[in-house]
């Protein structure tokens, strides 16, 4: 079977967090996004600690399906260095699995 993985990217609104997942799921490269709200992220950046809103996309897609995943991110994200981190699912019900890989299967 395909190695299904999660990804993770903050957002800093719901209007971009609605996009983007609704995007990712068209296009085929999730199965299905989680929208969470209500996250405070903390962060160093330009050498300021920064502290902000966000919204968490969880995303269930797979290996091959990533590419396509990170590029739609990069392209509809507002940020110059959006957070896309990949987590390998190591497990899970197979039926589940089974449905991830055949929604994404036509991205890849």
């Amino acid at each position: 079977m395909t190695q299904a993985i999660v990804t993770l990217t903050t957002c800093p609104n719901r209007n971009v967090a609605d996009a983007i997942a609704e995007a990712l799921v068209e296009r085929h490269h999730a199965a299905c996004v989680n929208i969470i709200p209500g996250l405070t992220s903390v962060y160093r950046w330009d050498g300021a600690i920064q502290k902000d809103e966000e919204w968490l996309l969880v995303a269930k897609t797979t290996e091959p399906a990533y590419p396509g995943l990170e590029a739609c991110v990069l392209d509809l994200h507002p940020d110059e260095l959006p957070e896309i981190v990949a987590l390998p699912a190591t497990g899970g019900l197979s039926g589940y699995l089974r449905w991830v890989a055949q929604e994404t299967e036509s991205a890849q």
